[in-house]
């Protein structure tokens, strides 16, 4: 029994010191990866241009935008600032909602700008057609929504669009002011692999 005890500690002994001697990888900060085995091409990217049509409908009985958070003084804001809207927009080949639905627009804009109608973009533009089919293309930035064009960064994706970096031009192609419900256009020019 002695003995068993005494190879017991003397390999408990070994195990801790031999794991105080050898480098650990958890704390390794960054390691360099091989570019083919995380699937990116040693090939020069792709330009892609995709136009599609975003219908953010607010009004009705199947609203795809809805307000999910206000601050008290939103209302009496002269830019809404503060609210901030849940969203799954079809995104369309044509400005007709009707027309074939390539995609949706899923995430988030609030108003973030107290002196103009400015909007935060958060959201992912999610491809449901052709040779995108199942991957997404990421937004995050600022929309000044009544300026003629507005341009937002694409700041990363999924699928086909993995490591993915550009930009969306966007023109308001209609509003209804009194109901809310809009039809933008959007071209967007991505680079990828």
């Amino acid at each position: 029994m002695a003995g068993a005890a005494a190879t017991t500690v003397l390999a408990f002994t070994i195990l801790t010191l031999s794991s105080l001697l050898l480098p650990a990888n958890s704390d390794q900060f960054s390691t360099r990866l091989n570019k083919r085995e995380m699937g990116i091409s040693t090939k020069r990217e792709k330009l892609s241009h995709l136009h599609f049509y975003f219908h953010d409908i607010v009004s009705g009985r199947n609203p795809t935008a809805v307000i999910v958070a206000e601050a008290a003084s939103t209302n009496s804001s002269a830019t809404g600032f503060g609210m901030v809207v849940m969203i799954d927009d079809p995104l369309t080949t044509g400005p007709n909602v009707s027309s074939k639905i390539v995609g949706r627009a899923q995430g988030i804009y609030g108003s973030a700008d107290l002196n103009e109608f400015g909007l935060l973009m958060a959201l992912n533009f999610v491809f449901l057609e052709g040779k995108f089919n199942g991957s997404t293309l990421s937004v995050l930035g600022r929309n000044a929504a009544m300026a003629a064009v507005r341009e937002m960064p694409i700041v990363g994706g999924s699928g086909v669009f993995r490591f993915a970096r550009g930009y969306a031009q966007a023109r308001t192609h209609f509003i209804n002011t009194k109901t809310g419900d809009a039809i933008v256009e959007y071209n967007v020019y991505v680079l990828h692999y």
